[in-house]
């Protein structure tokens, strides 16, 4: 990760429409996150286009198998150029090594290798849910923070995690591990499918590395002067 910008969650079904989204913000630099749905309908071709237009690029597609596969499709995943991507801490310390060793493997000659950051608990996770459907006893709070520590000693960057754990993990792992937090919303907007949310200035006070931000922006009636809106307000300008 090279700069600090909002991340913008490109959550659509196509590059027409990814592309049509961008349009706007002409030639600023920007850092995106291609996810799930995105990618799996474009692939590769969609990395390409957006490096061509000089983005950051989060690669979002949490890989959660056998250490063997997910080392192999981090092989694969290195080879694209992207800026970070990531794993489920919930894959274990042997998962999450192997699929260290699968970017570092994979990176080409001469090329810095992705960021590699374990997602947590989803911010879709609740504590009710985390007892009662994933029978965990422990406090979610616990649960992230231990999965941090996991993540950390395996060799990785950083976490996924909610902005509001983000101080707890600090006081467990070192300064420079990565929190990437989801789950932003602008004061004025809705939560929707998720549950552990906060604004960028909240993000900001408790010490996240980077946010990520989706339906405030992509939604927005002006997704630009919305991005300068929670660019400002990340970094401080605005509240």
């Amino acid at each position: 990760m090279k700069n600090n910008l909002p991340i913008i969650a490109l959550d659509f079904a196509s590059a027409e429409e990814t592309l049509s989204f961008l349009a706007p913000f002409h030639k600023e630099p920007l850092f995106v996150k291609v996810g799930m749905e995105l990618f799996y309908q474009e692939g590769p071709a969609i990395i390409a286009q957006l490096k061509e237009r000089n983005c950051e690029i989060f690669l979002d597609l949490k890989l959660h198998d056998i250490p063997t596969t997910v080392n192999k499709a981090m092989k694969r995943l290195a080879c694209l150029g992207v800026d970070l991507v990531n794993i489920h801490a919930a894959g274990g310390k042997k998962m999450m090594e192997a699929a260290l060793e699968g970017l570092e493997e994979g990176t080409p000659a001469g090329k810095k290798r992705p960021s590699l950051i374990a997602v947590t608990q989803l911010t879709s996770t609740s504590e009710q849910m985390v007892k009662e459907e994933l029978l965990i006893r422990k406090p979610l709070i616990d649960t992230v923070v231990h999965y941090s520590k996991l993540a950390e000693n395996s060799g990785l960057d950083g976490v996924v995690c909610s902005v509001h754990e983000a101080k707890a993990i600090y006081e467990a792992v070192s300064p420079s591990f990565l929190t990437v937090t989801p789950g932003i919303r602008m004061s004025a907007d809705t939560a929707n499918d998720q549950v552990r949310v906060a604004t960028p200035s909240i993000a900001r006070e408790k010490g996240s590395s980077a946010i990520v931000v989706g339906r405030s922006i992509t939604k927005a009636a002006n997704p630009l002067k919305a991005y300068e809106a929670v660019k400002l307000e990340w970094e401080g300008l605005k509240q």
